[in-house]
């Protein structure tokens, strides 16, 4: 698209992908380099860093839905060049989206600095990597038009999702929050409503290119497996575990009342563990 030409990182493919292969390094060494060191805190920057992603969220977001309001788009189908000023206005905010990924990926680098290895999942790394990729694609083919509507509903997401992560670095903000596992569940209404918006534009056609709508439909289902598959493993088998200690009365706390030798059998437990 002519529009962007020049743009910071859209003139040449080379830069995204060699930032994407130095992650896909750094995911793969960095765990090894940090094995044997102490975990950092990154409490200080991690509150500063989320606070950041939420705003450039809550900018994008609110940018995108003007910028759809003053164009007319259509939900169902909307071309790329039918919006006058306003395409400019969507071009230049899903720029800035596009450049979120590249940010983005410190929540992995984080992960790493703090040894939280567990979080570095498929799911992530497939995530973080695959989407700098895509959208340097939409940016020089289709970068406004249709493409709009799944970064306006992410940019809510993230907007939810950040502000949790950046609150959650202060421990005395922790007890009050409570929505953690409705992101997720936001994440999966997401992709299903990009589905059904993104078909609308195979169902009644414009001048919008057919073989995105088809690979962003493609793409939406991998994230609908791999996001219900997180879900399933992190709450409704962590649930159906707690249920099973509750009903054979192994849980430390039954009914309100300290089971003593329950918790004396867990510290005899981790001080043999910590020994071996």
């Amino acid at each position: 698209d002519p529009r962007v030409k020049g743009w910071l990182l859209l003139e040449n493919y080379t830069p995204t992908f060699i930032f994407s292969v130095l992650y896909l390094l750094i995911v793969w060494l960095g765990p090894k380099y940090m094995r044997n060191k102490q975990p950092f805190s990154c409490r200080g920057i991690l509150v500063v860093y989320n606070l950041g992603l939420t705003l450039l969220s809550l900018y994008m977001f609110y940018e995108l839905v003007t910028g759809v309001w003053e164009g007319g788009y259509n939900f169902f189908c909307q071309d790329t060049h039918s919006g006058g000023e306003a395409d400019m206005k969507i071009i230049r905010v899903l720029w800035w989206y596009y450049f979120s990924k590249l940010i983005e990926f410190m929540d992995t680098f984080f992960f790493i600095l703090r040894k939280n290895n567990h979080q570095i999942t498929v799911l992530h790394v497939y995530h973080h990597a695959t989407m700098l990729n895509i959208w340097w694609f939409v940016m020089n083919w289709v970068p406004c038009g249709h493409s709009y509507f799944g970064a306006t509903l992410n940019s809510f997401i993230h907007v939810l999702m950040y502000s949790y992560y950046g609150l959650s670095a202060v421990p005395a903000m922790r007890p009050y929050l409570w929505w953690k596992k409705y992101i997720t569940q936001g994440q999966l209404t997401q992709f299903v409503l990009t589905i059904f918006q993104t078909s609308c534009g195979v169902v009644w056609p414009c001048a919008f290119p057919q073989g995105w709508l088809y690979f962003q439909i493609s793409y939406m289902i991998s994230l609908i497996i791999l996001f219900t598959n997180f879900y399933i493993q992190t709450y409704n088998k962590k649930a159906s575990s707690r249920r099973k200690e509750y009903q054979n009365g192994s849980a430390a706390t039954v009914n309100g009342y300290t089971n003593s030798f329950s918790s004396l059998e867990n510290n005899v437990k981790q001080r043999k563990q910590r020994k071996d």
